[in-house]
């Protein structure tokens, strides 16, 4: 367990293994959430992103793309255990 101190302004500094724990990097963002007796839980903030943003997210500039089906039969082709 690692003990913070509260300043005088009310700011807590976490330690650098807490911060390591935790994924943050200087300029990252932490939320807190109240939780029952007095307690919080801490975890780094993580920015939702969008859908958007896992398109073409696998595509290879030397293949082209795949079809529904195509992506279906290789699917399926996995689940059979077919190389």
């Amino acid at each position: 367990m690692t003990t913070l101190t509260v300043t005088a302004k009310g700011q807590v500094t976490f330690r650098k293994d807490v911060l390591q724990h935790l994924g943050v990097h200087p300029g990252d963002k932490i939320q807190v959430d109240k939780l029952p007796d007095g307690r919080l839980g801490v975890r780094a903030a993580r920015s939702g992103g969008q859908i958007a943003d896992v398109f073409n997210f696998l595509k290879r500039d030397d293949a082209p793309s795949l079809s529904i089906d195509e992506i279906n039969q290789v699917a399926a082709d996995g689940w059979a255990g077919k190389p």
